[in-house]
């Protein structure tokens, strides 16, 4: 499916695209667009979603394809994100966080170096 020509935000290569699809493959979708379709309460949580874990999936329901597809590009467009698949009723949309959730701590740093064994013989 060509994303490329429909939105205006990043492109994703296909490489990229077949990685984040491959990730995407084990989610479940954490936003639901129903009747409603995109109030501003589901793209808040559509935002707040993509801020916590950069690839997400979206349920949306009813039959109409097209729609899908467009509910698609708005919601790339509004929360400038990249689109990465769009497979029956499910959409999957991916936005790069600038800065790690978090970051890793680092251990403790020892003020002097570990004694072995040996160093006490020799006292």
């Amino acid at each position: 499916m060509g994303f490329a020509g429909v939105f205006i935000m990043k492109s994703l290569s296909t490489a990229e695209r077949r990685l984040l699809k491959a990730r995407a493959h084990a989610l479940r979708p954490v936003v639901t667009v129903g009747n409603a379709r995109l109030s501003a309460a589901v793209v808040k949580e559509i935002d707040i979603s993509l801020k916590a874990h950069d690839l997400i999936k979206i349920r949306v329901t009813g039959d109409d394809r097209d729609l899908r597809q467009a509910l698609l590009g708005e919601i790339c467009n509004r929360t400038d994100a990249s689109p990465v698949q769009h497979i029956g009723k499910t959409l999957v949309v991916y936005r790069e966080n600038p800065e790690p959730a978090t970051a890793p701590k680092k251990p403790a740093a020892r003020k002097q170096p570990r004694r072995t064994k040996k160093s006490f013989q020799g006292e």
